[in-house]
């Protein structure tokens, strides 16, 4: 069975950092794409930053430069290090895979349950 589960979420101030981290299990990812989204009261789940296989990356223009997502294959993981963080990074993020990198939701077959992120001004 394919379970994702997101941690790493929290309370912070703007300005600060975190890093979540995405557990990926029932299966090797490795030849599969990565993506965190995030998704605000009211607001449609929104793309943040995906990783291909080949480590190929796509970043939302609104994080670019503040986070980054790394892999680590041989424990089937994913990250994101979120640096500079303003309350419009406040969110639920969610992890998911496909097998090719994606910028849109609807098109992720596996999702984890969401770790929320919370940003204080």
């Amino acid at each position: 069975q394919v379970q994702l589960t997101e941690s790493g979420g929290g309370l912070v101030q703007a300005g600060d950092s975190l890093r979540l981290s995405c557990a990926a299990s029932g299966r090797s990812f490795n030849n599969y794409a990565m993506g965190w989204f995030r998704q605000a009261p009211g607001k449609e789940r929104d793309f943040v930053a995906a990783m291909g296989s080949d480590g190929t990356t796509s970043y939302a223009d609104s994080v670019k430069g503040r986070f980054t997502i790394s892999r680590d294959m041989a424990k089937n993981m994913m990250y994101l290090q979120m640096n500079s963080l303003k309350p419009e990074d406040t969110a639920v993020y969610y992890c998911a895979v496909r097998r090719v990198l994606s910028t849109r939701s609807n098109e992720y077959g596996y999702w984890g349950q969401g770790t929320q992120v919370t940003v204080s001004s």
